[in-house]
């Protein structure tokens, strides 16, 4: 039984700097929430945007809402440019423990029974059948006797 003692992640950051990077739990950085101080989860690293949101071309309604998650597809949904993911790098404080992001589940609807939109029975919609192409006829019928005998 192997236990697992720690996770060290180290960032490319933070080898160039000659330093481990600081790991948080994803409740660490869910506390930091507001426009005072707004932490946020991208590609597993952990960036401290609290002086960007008034800068952020998108404003800082989509940061704020970015807490407390893993917010990388929403990041990558944007389609950010290169200058701006260089520009995160000064707003970097650290990784974020993989361990406590939840796994992403697939949706899948409840099973409903069977629903038939034509609310109409089949048995009805045999005897119209029948009896529309009937009527249709008795009707000629009834208009060639009725222009014969006038």
């Amino acid at each position: 039984c192997q236990v697992l003692v720690g996770i060290i992640i180290v960032s490319e950051e933070a080898k160039t700097m000659g330093e481990e990077a600081k790991i948080f739990t994803l409740s660490e950085v869910s506390e930091h929430n507001h426009a005072h101080d707004c932490w946020i989860v991208i590609n597993a690293k952990v960036y401290n945007v609290t002086k960007f949101l008034e800068d952020h071309p998108g404003g800082d309604e989509v940061l704020l809402s970015s807490t407390g998650k893993d917010a990388t597809d929403d990041f990558e949904d944007v389609g950010h440019s290169e200058s701006a993911r260089e520009m995160m790098e000064q707003y970097y404080v650290g990784e974020i423990d993989p361990t406590t992001i939840p796994k992403k589940t697939k949706y899948t609807p409840p099973k409903q029974p069977h629903y038939n939109q034509d609310k109409t029975s089949e048995f009805i919609i045999k005897i119209l059948q029948f009896l529309v192409p009937i009527a249709i006829l008795g009707l000629a019928v009834g208009i060639r006797i009725y222009t014969k005998s006038g």
